[in-house]
């Protein structure tokens, strides 16, 4: 649950220092989304600073899982709004 806290942008800054593609979005049920898509080694860098977050966070879980890589979300990395 992120509400107010800034992580979207905490996750857009930190993608892009490593020099990854991909966004962030809220989810309904009040998660974050992180699609991101970069070497590996960029990759494994991404995951503990999500698990850390900002400093006015508290992360409770994080979890990971493999995607196809989607060629529209391949050129830089955004914050995307779903609409609701």
């Amino acid at each position: 649950m992120v509400q107010g806290v800034g992580y979207r942008f905490f996750a857009i800054r930190t993608a892009e220092r490593l020099g990854l593609a991909g966004f962030a979005k809220n989810l309904r049920d009040g998660r974050v989304e992180v699609y991101a898509i970069g070497p590996p080694d960029k990759l494994s860098s991404l995951g503990p600073a999500l698990k850390k977050g900002p400093s006015s966070a508290s992360v409770d879980n994080v979890s990971e899982e493999d995607a196809e890589i989607d060629p529209q979300f391949a050129e830089r990395f955004s914050i995307e709004y779903n609409g609701w």
